[in-house]
């Protein structure tokens, strides 16, 4: 198979990033990536520990003169979200990743492109091969599960591990250093419906053409939501004309702004104009609500015919319109601590209406753990008013900024000397793993950073080339400066 990154520099970070595109790594998927990682330590001739969340922890001793010197945790995730376009046949379960190269950013066609957190991956590996790398000791750590509650991070066991500092890498905005970031949880709301048979005119419904993104990060976007949208939809056509619901569907990970969702409904043939009417009125609004942030958004109507199906009783869709509508979305509180900080906020990541239960699921998150533990509360008294069943599900801890961290005024120090500009410190809404490593190793000193990235958890991420040369760089100035502890 052709190399597309081939001639890129560092050699040794893209060849290793090609090398893991081309094996399928969705989350749940990561057994054959950490046999990957594996190999390559055992090839290099350095310790390696895998265990049965597919974890893969590589040891490398000190370089002369770097004895002494206290240990390093350089640390990613294996895993990538599986995400493609409607048109795409990429299968994610045996289908290496297509890559490209457009204007100096390496993308995938179709596809998500697995930077986040591939290169983290990559980066490791190729420090890993340097032979002449000035470092302190090295613990390399590669959790799994990350894009689905973290699970490998929880489940890891670190107790043969010494590391005074962590160096994440799961972050995806060059000169920002970060040190601090939200907790989240998977919030599942269940609600059971009955059918009845009902003779009417069919209709498919699909609201698309939003751009989406990760429901941490890119939540202060303000983009649309499909699956939110199609519910406000559905309600406001309700107060237009009866119908009925035989089917919905949108989204397959809670951790994205979903950009498509589909719904079937009836109408009776005398209210066919009026629905077609809603839906000109509703795509009049969204073209002036998101005519900044999702330009493109729009609802297509396709007829089904008249037939008879088994649709949604007129009480459970009452009820499953009253959630859509009511439940909370997006920010619901900013930080009063860090400037233009979503400090929490939810995503109503996946929508399913079944034969007899209407399913959804969000993605709560908080740098505020009790805010984070209200907002599931709200979601669960919701839902069981309503008659239904709340399930949380992969909780895991925010990461608190610390006032006093000597890695991160070493790493400050260093970027202004190579840069000559300041590097920028903050948190982040999204999750990183940092929180769950330095509960098992109390006074771990963290900070994560990464090259820049563009739309991850969508299938528009890119890799910016020359920041990623950039960071590699920089990773080894630092690691050099790390020869006596501070």
């Amino acid at each position: 198979m052709e190399y597309k990154l081939a001639g890129l520099e560092p050699s040794g970070v893209f060849y290793y990033f090609e090398e893991i595109s081309r094996i399928p790594r969705g989350s749940g998927n990561t057994k054959e990536v950490s046999d990957y990682c594996k190999a390559q330590a055992e090839r290099m001739g350095l310790f390696c520990r895998q265990d049965e969340w597919n974890n893969i922890i590589i040891k490398k001793p000190a370089a002369p003169g770097y004895e002494d010197a206290p240990a390093v945790m350089l640390q990613g995730h294996l895993d990538m979200v599986a995400e493609k376009r409607s048109s795409s046949s990429h299968d994610f379960l045996k289908d290496p990743l297509e890559l490209f190269v457009e204007d100096g950013w390496i993308g995938a066609k179709d596809t998500t492109l697995g930077a986040d957190n591939g290169i983290a991956v990559a980066l490791i590996l190729a420090l890993l091969e340097d032979d002449a790398l000035a470092h302190p000791p090295l613990e390399c750590v590669f959790t799994t599960e990350e894009e689905v509650g973290m699970d490998g991070a929880k489940g890891i066991d670190l107790s043969d591990c010494e590391s005074r500092y962590l160096i994440n890498l799961d972050s995806e905005e060059e000169g920002y250093l970060l040190s601090g970031c939200a907790g989240g949880m998977r919030c599942d709301l269940t609600l059971p419906v009955r059918r009845v048979p009902v003779s009417g005119y069919f209709y498919t419904v699909k609201l698309s053409g939003l751009l989406g993104g990760h429901s941490g990060s890119d939540i202060s976007l303000e983009r649309g939501n499909a699956n939110v949208l199609l519910g406000r939809f559905l309600y406001f056509l309700s107060k237009k004309i009866p119908f009925v619901i035989k089917e919905m569907a949108g989204g397959a990970l809670d951790n994205v702004i979903t950009r498509e969702s589909t719904a079937v409904i009836a109408v009776e043939e005398e209210n066919r104009p009026a629905f077609e009417q809603a839906v000109q009125e509703m795509m009049k609004i969204w073209k002036n609500e998101y005519r900044s942030t999702d330009p493109d958004i729009t609802l297509t109507v396709t007829e089904e015919g008249e037939k008879t199906e088994s649709v949604v009783s007129p009480v459970d869709q009452e009820k499953l319109l009253f959630l859509l509508l009511e439940a909370p979305y997006g920010i619901q509180h900013m930080s009063m601590e860090m400037e233009g900080l979503v400090e929490t906020s939810l995503n109503l990541g996946i929508l399913k209406l079944e034969q007899e239960t209407f399913r959804v699921r969000y993605a709560v998150r908080s740098s505020i753990g009790s805010r984070k533990e209200l907002l599931a509360d709200r979601l669960e008294y919701l839902i069981r008013f309503l008659g239904g069943e709340f399930v949380r599900e992969g909780d895991y801890p925010e990461w608190q900024y610390q006032k006093e961290s000597g890695l991160r005024t070493l790493i400050c120090d260093i970027y202004r000397k190579v840069t000559g500009k300041e590097m920028t410190v903050q948190a982040i809404h999204a999750g990183l793993e940092c929180g769950l490593l330095m509960e098992k190793m109390p006074g771990l000193d963290a900070v994560s950073m990464g090259p820049d990235m563009r739309d991850v958890h969508t299938p528009s991420e890119r890799l910016n080339i020359d920041s990623t040369a950039r960071t590699y760089a920089f990773l080894k100035e630092v690691l050099a400066a790390m020869k006596k502890g501070f």
